[in-house]
């Protein structure tokens, strides 16, 4: 595993964190609960000592089990839970958003007795909330600091101008957008916010699990699968596009051994400087040791331009 410095925070992340939208069990595929337990345990294992979760993912239940993998293999200690508030999961895929004090002050409670600890590593707000005053929702957070439930604070999925905006009133420690070789919108203020001294932590790094190389047919998912809803391009006329993708990253992967797709996606993410950690999500020890074994190795710059070059010539628009 690779460490990195996360931010101006004096944490150092493994460049793989552990994400657990999927062992929540809602929206993904559903693996008994010993099987989510052991992945957990198993990221840690090998290496991973960052973990990223929500009580958005199937209300609390992640959390759960992130708090139940910690507490039976003794490693609390060695691991930086990120979690996150302002986001409530209702069922069917549908959340709502909501950064009142109150409801920030409450989920953080909430979190804390599911994770079974008393402090969080990094607070994030999960989606901005429009209809709330940033100033209400930031006052929520520092007062989860100043009170030690919570050690450090950041933003998902917020725009620079909304993380500029809120940062008038809290010092922004984090931010996690979505990114990977297929969703690139958000590349410059992810420099931006690295520039000022946030950790950047990037989710959907695998694109949903598109760039692993295991989805070569367009494949029609549950309607609240979030590969059929969250992950457009799963769909067309993104997926062919991918497809070409794909075929570099094969080439790439038989002049390496055949390596596994997903560890040159990983790299190409992971090697961006702006980039601290890349959430990758799987539920089973073998995926989740196949993901760690990317670190053992880096794309040189010559295979870099060779993705990056089709990147632009595919994906473009992204």
């Amino acid at each position: 595993m690779r460490y990195k410095e996360f931010g101006k925070t004096g944490m150092k992340v493994s460049e793989m964190a552990l994400g657990t939208w999927g062992i929540g069990g809602a929206g993904w595929d559903d693996n008994p609960e010993e099987i989510r337990i052991d992945a957990i345990c198993t990221a840690v294992e090998n290496g991973v000592n960052f973990i990223d979760t929500a009580p958005a993912y199937n209300a609390g239940a992640a959390e759960c089990l992130v708090g139940k993998a910690l507490k039976q293999s003794g490693t609390r200690q060695r691991v930086i839970v990120a979690t996150k508030c302002g986001n409530f999961y209702m069922g069917n895929g549908t959340y709502v958003r909501d950064g009142h004090y109150d409801k920030i002050i409450q989920q953080c409670d909430d979190s804390l007795k599911n994770l079974q600890t008393d402090y969080i590593d990094l607070m994030l707000i999960h989606w901005p909330d429009v209809n709330t005053d940033f100033a209400e929702t930031a006052d929520a957070l520092n007062a989860l600091k100043k009170s030690g439930k919570v050690l450090h604070i950041g933003v998902s999925n917020f725009t620079r101008e909304q993380m500029e905006e809120i940062g008038q009133y809290c010092t922004l420690e984090a931010y996690q957008p979505q990114y990977s070789m297929v969703v690139r919108t958000n590349e410059e203020q992810m420099k931006w916010a690295a520039e000022q001294g946030m950790g950047v932590m990037t989710y959907g790094s695998l694109g949903g699990g598109i760039l692993t190389g295991a989805f070569r047919k367009l494949t029609t998912f549950e309607a609240t699968d979030s590969r059929n809803r969250f992950y457009k391009h799963f769909q067309e006329p993104m997926f062919s596009k991918v497809m070409k993708v794909l075929e570099v990253m094969d080439r790439i992967s038989a002049d390496r051994d055949n390596v596994p797709l997903s560890q040159i996606a990983l790299n190409w993410c992971a090697q961006k400087e702006f980039v601290s950690s890349c959430i990758v999500g799987a539920q089973s020890r073998r995926k989740i040791e196949e993901n760690c074994a990317a670190y053992q190795w880096m794309l040189t710059s010559e295979e870099i331009a060779l993705l990056d070059a089709a990147i632009e010539q595919y994906l473009v628009e992204q």
